[in-house]
């Protein structure tokens, strides 16, 4: 048995849970999310509570139990709490500015890169090298930061680039002075 599967998710006050087949939509204060069950997977709803079970032992179903317990609980999180990942800029004349909604990078080519965010994702800048994307849906803002982090990656010789905040950048020693 799936040791993370077995778990019923705990349903906090404000926020309203509605299973009708393989649809599971979960509102609270922050917005609203809905989420596809896959085939044999199970969803049901006792008291304050979900619980998600399989049919049977076989691999697929094994494999989406967990998975799928993990991503209602990432729901309710994220219509609660939200989600944020936080990057930075290291590099001379490397910066951020917030242009209205976007955002507008110079990070040492010959033109600016301005990044649009798509629907329930917003942008906070804190200082030119510093900047946070956030919102309701955990894989999304994942993948935003993921997609700016990938404009210009950090480099292992100086370390330039957009980073995660805390991100531990591995060196190489450059060429062997004579």
């Amino acid at each position: 048995m799936s040791r993370i599967g077995k778990l019923p998710v705990p349903v906090p006050a404000g926020v309203d849970i509605t299973v009708s087949g393989a649809l599971v939509t979960v509102k609270g204060p922050k917005g609203s999310l809905e989420h596809n069950v896959p085939a044999p997977i199970n969803v049901a709803q006792e008291d304050a509570q979900i619980v998600v079970s399989r049919p049977d032992d076989e691999r697929n179903s094994r494999a989406l139990h967990g998975l799928t317990r993990t991503l209602i609980a990432n729901m309710i999180t994220g219509v609660t709490q939200g989600y944020e990942k936080k990057l930075e800029i290291v590099g001379t004349g490397y910066r951020v500015v917030a242009k209205g909604s976007s955002l507008e990078f110079a990070l040492g080519f010959s033109h600016p890169v301005v990044i649009e965010p798509p629907a329930g994702v917003t942008f906070a800048v804190e200082s030119p090298t510093k900047f946070s994307v956030s919102g309701i849906d955990k894989q999304q803002v994942g993948e935003v930061a993921a997609n700016i982090r990938k404009i210009r990656k950090p480099e292992p010789y100086k370390g330039k680039g957009v980073r995660y905040a805390g991100e531990n950048v591995r060196r190489k020693v450059g060429k062997a002075g004579k």
